[in-house]
């Protein structure tokens, strides 16, 4: 398969064309970088002996553009610990900073048997119209990605969505996969022609249920679309709002065959274009 990045050097990978758009075709879709900062704070700690820790929350902070490049990163343990460590990572180009990630691990322990959520379930599959995101979006990030979607208004709507380009041209996890779709949540049901109105948000925090893609003790998996893409899908329950002085946000539950598995925020900053 395709990839959206390849590693550089021992702390830095080069993005390749298919992370272009949305916002501008010349800079890069924030969604791939996401999930290559996920597989960054896995990897990191895996190399450290702590991958008894899981991933609880992720934040990231995004700087500015990014552009379709190489880039470098640092990971640095902020709070060490046993059972709960707070990690950042800083991915630069050309000195600056452009993302500034900071995730919390905690131990992971047996709770099955108290695990429940009453996030209300999806629209059936069979209900859903197979939606090509590049009838709305500029950019070859947008044309990777495969989805099917019920929309109830402008800004909400259910969806199921997959990816036909690997992560990174080295083993990546599931998990890391995963979290490079988060970030198309924000224009999978557009409120407002983004022709006219730009909202990009200036950060994304995900707070994990579970983890995605592994099966769950007692849960009949939902169908999920056949379509042959090589990687795992997922769906969203998304809902876009603007408020009256240039505020936003998307709130998106993710799922996956097995239910929710993830809530995430988008902070948006809207602005009419003229």
């Amino acid at each position: 398969m395709d990839v959206f990045f390849k590693r550089n050097g021992a702390h830095s990978f080069t993005a390749t064309q298919h992370t272009s758009g949305a916002w501008n075709p010349q800079e890069q879709h924030i969604s791939p970088t996401l999930g290559l900062i996920t597989h960054i704070i896995e990897s990191d700690a895996q190399a450290r002996g702590h991958d008894h820790l899981q991933v609880s929350r992720i934040s990231f902070d995004i700087y500015g553009v990014v552009p379709i490049a190489t880039y470098d990163y640092s990971v640095e343990v902020l709070r060490p610990g046993r059972t709960i460590e707070l990690v950042e990572v800083l991915l630069t180009y050309g000195g600056r900073v452009i993302v500034r990630a900071r995730a919390w691990l905690t131990l992971e322990v047996e709770t099955a048997s108290l695990a429940a959520s009453p996030f209300p379930a999806l629209t059936p599959l069979e209900d859903m119209e197979e939606f090509a995101g590049s009838s709305v979006w500029p950019g070859d990030y947008i044309t990777t990605l495969r989805a099917y979607r019920h929309q109830f208004e402008p800004g909400r709507a259910h969806f199921w969505l997959a990816s036909t380009v690997d992560l990174a041209d080295e083993p990546t996890s599931q998990f890391a996969k995963s979290a490079a779709l988060l970030d198309t949540a924000n224009g999978m049901s557009v409120r407002e022609d983004p022709r006219k109105v730009a909202y990009p948000n200036v950060e994304l925090t995900v707070t994990y249920i579970r983890k995605p893609h592994a099966p769950v003790p007692g849960v009949q998996p939902q169908p999920v679309p056949q379509d042959p893409v090589g990687l795992p899908w997922q769906a969203g329950d998304v809902s876009v709002s603007f408020g009256p002085t240039g505020l936003g946000t998307t709130h998106t539950v993710w799922h996956d065959a097995y239910g929710p598995f993830a809530v995430v925020t988008q902070s948006l900053t809207v602005r009419p274009l003229r």
